[in-house]
């Protein structure tokens, strides 16, 4: 037996004092996402978060709070030479930013701060809208949610924890 392969992956939804909610724009889609990212070997989940924030938007975080967790069981042809893109879990954190300037990156070709009320104009991946949806619904009780994003987006689960 094949052991299970999955990635695992973070993700910052960084609110300021002002209720702004930071986005990145991927140089990849060219759409807005929030940041966040893959969690390397030998780093863990809250590790993983903070820099991939800061290396996407040039912030840098505080973690607060878990709001969700997710996984993308569906499995598709990747980029970039990967054959099957395995199984995701992936982690929705809130964050404080702490310092650091709004900048991009190899990733990123742009990152701002969008007013809570307006962050659904500027993202349009269902996944995302649905895991924001998620952040704004959040009463204490962490989500869990399995969706698959290919060939188009599906909510299979969704409760709370």
């Amino acid at each position: 037996m094949q052991m299970p392969v999955h990635i695992v992956a973070a993700l910052g939804i960084v609110e300021n004092d002002q209720e702004e909610i930071l986005i990145v724009k991927e140089r990849r889609s060219d759409q807005w996402v929030f940041p966040g990212g893959q969690v390397e070997v030998g780093e863990n989940l809250m590790d993983g978060l903070i820099r991939e924030v800061k290396e996407e938007s040039g912030i840098d975080v505080k973690v607060s709070h878990l709001t969700a967790i997710y996984s993308n069981t569906g499995t598709y042809k990747g980029h970039s030479g990967v054959k099957t893109v395995p199984t995701k879990v992936m982690f929705d954190y809130v964050c404080k930013p702490i310092g650091g300037e709004l900048s991009s990156s190899d990733e990123t070709s742009n990152s701002q701060w969008v007013k809570k009320n307006e962050v659904l104009d500027m993202v349009t991946s269902p996944a995302l809208r649905t895991r924001f949806q998620a952040y704004l619904d959040f009463e204490g009780h962490v989500f869990y949610m399995d969706y698959v994003t290919q060939p188009e987006f599906k909510l299979k689960h969704k409760r709370t924890v």
